[in-house]
């Protein structure tokens, strides 16, 4: 090819190969920090392989998710505190694939930006690495792109896949299990996660309070640190009774909160029936309704009120499924029951 001595490079149209590469080394280490059986978790290939055999599977079936954080990024890109998102990414994804009784695998994510900045994508990386430590998969690859004037500048978008493997008699939810009477537990969540965040926004501006004032709700904090406390990860502490067999549906709170998805865990001609005085949840869902004036129709559609996790338990399995979790250090408790719908 010949050489343009005036000719425009690609740096000149605002991408810059050479931060990408240099991105990409300083994520290497954490991607090797997260490897399990069944994947080596190296970077630089076009594609990445697992190997089920190696995992334990001999009649598995895939499971896939998808997720992003959505308007969390917002707080996390006006603050500068990028090093939990990561963690938010990874638990959106993995606690899914617990819905479908699922063991997490393999996690790739996607980074897109107008300008990337290096140290704030590597904070990020750092923590879905740490996500994926905390949730037992291999960060196996993903891809960064850098696309000058799709984001205004500082802004940047991400998306987690996860890949994960059930055996084929295991498969959430049990449909042929599930009867009136059966318990509803829930695990208790660290605030509202990943979702709702365009009230809770809203909600701050009308509070008047700047990102670096005390949190009103969590002492020694400041409101930004507090509003991005990560999701849960529960993988380690649930999948043990899952693979036991001991739960026939399971529910992840996201958006729609307690009112929108219980029901896809539940069978036909059933319904939750909750005890809304069961539990106490953390003290930010208090000042969030307070502050916005939120009915508590809407605080139980958006937010998941302090239950990040729902499992549909036999009461005959029930002290079991608790000891175990709360042995485990999980905040587990009994918010209601299966009725006939």
């Amino acid at each position: 090819m010949t050489d343009r001595p005036n000719g425009l490079t690609y740096a000149q149209a605002g991408v810059d190969i050479d931060a990408g590469n240099a991105l990409v080394e300083r994520i290497k280490p954490l991607a090797k920090s997260t490897r399990r059986p069944g994947a080596e978790a190296s970077l630089g290939g076009f594609g990445a392989l697992f190997d089920l055999k190696a995992a334990g599977y001999d009649d598995p079936l895939l499971v896939t998710t998808t997720d992003g954080v959505g308007t969390k990024l917002k707080v996390a890109i006006e603050t500068g505190i990028h090093d939990t998102v990561g963690i938010d990414l990874v638990a959106m994804c993995v606690n899914d694939l617990l819905a479908q009784g699922a063991e997490p695998l393999m996690f790739l994510d996607y980074y897109a930006t107008g300008k990337l900045d290096v140290d704030a994508a590597a904070a990020v990386v750092a923590g879905i690495a740490e996500g994926c430590r905390q949730a037992g998969c291999a960060l196996v690859g993903g891809e960064t792109a850098e696309m000058p004037g799709m984001y205004a500048e500082g802004d940047y978008d991400m998306a987690g896949f996860c890949v994960g493997a059930v055996d084929r008699d295991k498969v959430l939810p049990r449909f042929d299990r599930q009867k009136a009477g059966d318990i509803l537990v829930g695990l208790g969540s660290s605030g509202p996660h990943s979702n709702g965040y365009s009230l809770v926004r809203r909600i701050v501006e009308r509070s008047g309070l700047a990102w670096d004032a005390p949190a009103p709700f969590a002492e020694g904090q400041m409101l930004a640190q507090a509003l991005l406390a990560p999701t849960r990860i529960y993988i380690k502490t649930v999948l043990p009774h899952l693979k036991a067999g001991r739960v026939s549906g399971l529910a992840h709170i996201t958006g729609g909160g307690l009112i929108e998805n219980p029901p896809r865990a539940i069978a036909p001609g059933l319904a939750a029936r909750f005890d809304w005085d069961a539990w106490s949840p953390p003290q930010v869902f208090e000042w969030l309704q307070q502050v916005g004036g939120v009915s508590d129709l809407e605080m139980r559609r958006t937010f998941n009120c302090g239950v990040g996790l729902m499992l549909i338990v036999d009461p005959r399995d029930l002290a079991e499924v608790l000891e175990g979790l709360v042995r485990a250090d999980e905040d587990a408790f009994v918010i209601g029951e299966l009725a006939t719908a």
